[in-house]
């Protein structure tokens, strides 16, 4: 997953089991989203992923509990523009 995942990806978190080394409760929650701050080319402890994941809480996390989201495409959709209408004095 390291090579899909960077730097501004939204991901979701999809499992908030304790910590894979020290077992101790994590601050995530599952079924939320957050923001990659970056991507630490460090295999983690547990085996199940070549990278972990820095988003902002507390340190960095598997990849395995998290799923990437896709990203927003943006369509540019015409917009109408409101012109006033021109009234003659008689």
């Amino acid at each position: 997953m390291s090579y899909a995942v960077g730097s501004g990806d939204l991901v979701l978190c999809v499992n908030a089991s304790p910590n894979h080394v020290t077992g101790e409760p994590v601050p995530l929650v599952a079924g939320e989203t957050y923001r990659v701050w970056g991507v630490l080319d460090f295999a983690c402890p547990c085996g199940r992923s070549d990278a972990l994941l820095d988003i902002g809480i507390d340190f960095a996390w598997c990849q395995s509990r998290f799923k990437l989201l896709p990203k927003p495409k943006f369509e540019a959709k015409p917009r109408r523009v409101s012109a006033p209408k021109e009234t003659g004095t008689v």
